[in-house]
């Protein structure tokens, strides 16, 4: 036997590498429906940019101006402060319920991540209808209180209602830290405040940055609050544009710059990201480290924790409760209120299902059939993500006037714009699952003789359904409190939660805004918990 046939001989025998690496060719279907998705997940940025070179020289002009200028100094000094201030709030608080003995830390945690469950719109209207020349405080002191409309009460809402997206990654980090690094510290003289600055601090670094800029994300891409606080920044900007019916290239042009400085800060979390795999080089198991005793900074600490909690939860809900019992006094519209609210789980609930099920497919390319193309897939799926809600909302409206007449403020185009906008948080958890299946457990079902659509109802869907339904609980959170998108793409007459209480409090209808806002939110929390218990929340 020449070497050439055993060498044929021995590939008969032997699995080629790409199958022993799970590598197939995807079915075509699956392959067509990837496509799909992805080419989906790029239009509003694509059509955007069709808008923006349609009448260049208009939207050049937009951008030229000094006005433009002005509002990326202060679209940014807001993201900036709202940044420092987040991080300065969540740094303490992340050390004091992990590493201290604090009295009731648990709670104290709990408690201080609750705030992420309030839509920045409804915090924003809160805080006007309690702190504002006219609101609750005022009337009860009978005097008439400064303004807390522009950069001080978009700064203020901002930072008590993202300081969270800090300290969910920072409590995680400290709980994963090695402590033989401390005890050599300690060991070597240093005292406990420099332990924390030279040696604790340089290992939370990773986790500060991501969550700085997924703060930095959102308060750029935040249209409520600011809106209710009328601060001028790029999402206001936009929305003005738009409606005024006049300014469509503009409202395209201040988009696009949007999007470009949002891609830089992508950017920069996905470099920041791949800088949090801090490990322990020694072997052995983890164990955690002795809390720090507080000794006669306890006091102190729970101050500080009270009044974070005070200021960014228990006072938002307290006005909430106040302005709901006066609207329960003067009557509710029941109807009114029902489908509004039956609106909101309708869009939330399709939505939910179209990323779900357009995750599964992104999902098994990524993971089952790795190749450029499938990567590229994957990857496209994000470009909703990236772009603000706005935006999106904006594109398809350019899309379904100019191109799709028939679906312009339908329903489906809704549905469209929340499941592409919020498909990569269904896809993250989606693809965690199938990375623990065994992909021989399919290999062996195939080899049975069932089909590949047999193995995947019988073997795939059981063990990925908990990360399946993890995503799609995630886009129904974030669908449900969705603003700007609902504005600009829902059906006339289609009114939601959200949009029941934004329209409510543009005309300083506190009352009327109440129970919508607290109706809200009770259906928001369950979801929260459930994904909070299974460590979903910030992923």
């Amino acid at each position: 036997m020449t070497a050439a046939s055993a060498g044929r001989a021995l590939g008969r025998r032997l699995p080629s590498a790409a199958r022993v690496l799970g590598v197939r060719r995807p079915p075509l279907v699956l392959l067509g429906l990837g496509l799909a998705i992805g080419l989906a997940s790029a239009l509003p940025a694509l059509y955007l940019v069709v808008a923006v070179v349609e009448d260049f020289s208009a939207a050049l002009d937009a951008i030229l101006t000094g006005r433009t200028v002005g509002l990326i100094t202060r679209s940014l000094g807001l993201a900036a402060a709202v940044t420092v201030a987040a991080v300065t709030i969540a740094v303490p608080l992340a050390w004091l319920t992990v590493r201290s003995d604090l009295p009731g830390r648990r709670t104290w945690a709990t408690l201080a991540t609750l705030p992420l469950v309030i839509p920045s719109y409804i915090g924003a209207y809160l805080f006007v209808s309690a702190l504002g020349p006219r609101g609750a405080l005022a009337d009860l002191l009978g005097v008439r209180l400064p303004s807390i409309y522009g950069f001080a009460g978009a700064f203020l809402v901002l930072t008590l209602f993202t300081y969270p997206l800090v300290l969910i990654p920072l409590r995680s980090a400290l709980r994963r830290m090695d402590p033989s690094l401390e005890e050599a510290a300690r060991v070597m003289g240093r005292g406990q405040r420099d332990v924390f600055r030279t040696v604790v601090l340089p290992q939370l670094a990773p986790a500060i940055g991501a969550g700085s800029v997924l703060v930095a994300l959102y308060t750029l891409s935040d249209f409520g609050a600011v809106s209710i606080m009328r601060f001028n920044s790029f999402t206001r900007d936009i929305y003005i544009a738009f409606q005024s019916g006049f300014g469509r290239t503009e409202a395209a042009a201040l988009g696009m710059v949007l999007v470009l400085v949002m891609l830089v800060l992508f950017a920069l979390y996905a470099r920041v990201r791949a800088a949090r795999a801090l490990h322990r080089s020694t072997p052995g198991t983890p164990r955690p480290l002795e809390p720090v005793r507080l000794g006669r900074w306890r006091w102190p600490a729970l101050g500080f924790c009270a009044t974070v909690v005070g200021v960014a939860l228990v006072l938002p809900v307290g006005v909430l409760a106040y302005w709901a019992t006066k609207q329960i006094s003067s009557g509710l519209e029941l109807g009114t209120l029902m489908a509004n609210a039956g609106n909101s789980l309708l869009a939330a609930a399709f939505a939910a299902l179209a990323a779900g099920l357009a995750a599964i497919v992104v999902a098994l390319l990524a993971v089952r059939y790795p190749s450029y193309v499938t990567r590229a897939v994957e990857r496209v799926g994000y470009a909703g993500y990236a772009l603000p809600g706005i935006v999106v909302a904006l594109a398809l409206v350019f899309f379904t006037t100019r191109v799709a007449l028939p679906l312009y403020q339908t329903l489906a185009v809704l549905v469209f714009a929340l499941a592409i906008h919020y498909l990569p948080l269904a896809v993250s958890p989606v693809s965690s699952s199938l990375l623990q299946v065994p992909p021989r457990l399919e290999e062996a079902a195939r080899g049975l003789g069932r089909s590949p659509m047999a193995v995947f109802r019988t073997i795939t869907t059981p063990l990925v359904a908990s990360g399946v339904l993890g995503g799609a609980a995630l886009v129904f959170l974030h669908a449900l409190k969705e603003l700007p998108a609902t504005l600009l793409l829902a059906p006339i007459g289609f009114d939601t939660l959200a949009t029941d209480v934004w329209r409510q409090t543009s005309f300083g209808f506190f009352e009327a805004s109440a129970i919508p806002a607290l109706l809200l939110l009770l259906i928001a929390a369950p979801p929260l918990y459930l994904l909070d218990k299974k460590g979903s929340v910030g992923s």
